[in-house]
C-alpha cells in the first residue's frame, strides 16, 4: 500500500573542486567537479491530492517561485504528468548560490513523489534536463561529476570533516560567469586517492581549483572578502567558491573549530548566510533522504 505523506531532505550540494575541461558544439560546457554534500538543508514533504500544487515555507522562503518555472514542479511532471500532490517546500538554502539548492529540491522532489506515487525514478537523460546537478544529487553521494554532469564516478571513501558556508545575498549570473572564463580547456582534476583526514584531503584539493571563480570575484568582488574571511579564521583548512557562486566555504577538521568559525563570521557579518555543517558521508546522506 503506497504512503500518503512522504518526506525528504535535499542538502546542500557543495563543489569542492570544479575544472572546466572543455565546450560542447551546442555550447554546453564539460566539467570535472568532486561534489560532496552537507549536512544543511531543505525540507519536502508531499501528501496525496487531487491537484499538483506547490507551497514554499522557512526562513529563504521569499522569492522563490511556486508555480511552474520552480524545479520542483518541473521534477513532478517529468515523473507523472498529470498526478497530484500537495508540496510543501521547507526552504532554508539561498536560492541561486552555487550550492545546488534547486537542483536538490528538484532531486529530492522525485524521490518523495515517486515513494507517494510508486512510480520508478526516470532516466538519466530525462534528470538532466533539469539542470546538470540534478543526477548528482538524485544519487545523494560524495561522486566526481564530468561531463555536463551526467558522468558520476564514486570517491574514496571520505574522512570526517566539517564545512562552513557563507553567502552575501549578491547574486550571481551564471552565464556572465562562464562568459567571463579566460579559458575553457583546463587540465582535469588529479586522480582521486585515499584521504586519511580533513588535512590530507585539503592537501588533495590544494592541487586543484574552481575554475569559475576568477570570473564569478570579476562580478562580485565580495567572493573575495569572503574566502579571506574564511581563510583568516582559525582551524581552515582551505577555503574556496562553490560551483558558480556566491557561495564560499571553509574546510575544517572538526566541529568545534567550524562551529568557531561561523560564530565569528556572524559577529562579523551578521547580513550574510552562514551555515556549519558536516560534510555528509554517503551512508549519512542516503539516511536522510
Amino acid at each position: 500500500m503506497r504512503p500518503q505523506v512522504a518526506e525528504g531532505f535535499a542538502p546542500a550540494k557543495v563543489n569542492l573542486a570544479l575544472h572546466v575541461t572543455g565546450r560542447r558544439a551546442d555550447g554546453y560546457h564539460l566539467l570535472d567537479s568532486l561534489v560532496v554534500f552537507a549536512g544543511v538543508g531543505d525540507r519536502l514533504r508531499a501528501e496525496r491530492a487531487d491537484r499538483l500544487t506547490l507551497e514554499v515555507t522557512g526562513p529563504r522562503a521569499a522569492g522563490v517561485p511556486t508555480d511552474a518555472t520552480n524545479l520542483v514542479l518541473r521534477a513532478a511532471a517529468t515523473l507523472g504528468a498529470g498526478r497530484g500532490a500537495r508540496i510543501v517546500l521547507d526552504k532554508h538554502l539561498p536560492a541561486a548560490a552555487g550550492i545546488g539548492g534547486g537542483s536538490s529540491d528538484a532531486a529530492t522532489a522525485l524521490r518523495v513523489l515517486a515513494e507517494l506515487w510508486g512510480l520508478p525514478l526516470p532516466g538519466a537523460d530525462a534528470v538532466l534536463e533539469l539542470g546538470a546537478d540534478v543526477p548528482v544529487c538524485l544519487a545523494g553521494q560524495p561522486a566526481r561529476m564530468r561531463g555536463i554532469g551526467e558522468r558520476l564516478e564514486p570517491l574514496p571513501d571520505l574522512p570526517p570533516a566539517w564545512l562552513v558556508l557563507v553567502n552575501p545575498g549578491v547574486g550571481v549570473p551564471t552565464g556572465a560567469v562562464f562568459q567571463g572564463l579566460a579559458r575553457r580547456d583546463n587540465p582535469p582534476l588529479p586522480e582521486p586517492r585515499p584521504w586519511p583526514d580533513a588535512a590530507a584531503l585539503a592537501r588533495w584539493l590544494g592541487e586543484t581549483r574552481n575554475d569559475l571563480e576568477p570570473p564569478a570575484r570579476a562580478v562580485a568582488p565580495v567572493i573575495g572578502e569572503i574566502i579571506d574571511r574564511l581563510a583568516a579564521t582559525d582551524g581552515c583548512l582551505l577555503s574556496r567558491m562553490s560551483g558558480s557562486g556566491a557561495t564560499c566555504f571553509g574546510l575544517f577538521a572538526s566541529a568545534a573549530s567550524a562551529s568557531a568559525a561561523a560564530q565569528a563570521l556572524r559577529g562579523m557579518r551578521p547580513d550574510w548566510w552562514i551555515a556549519d555543517a558536516p560534510v555528509a558521508s554517503a551512508q549519512a546522506t542516503r539516511a536522510t533522504t
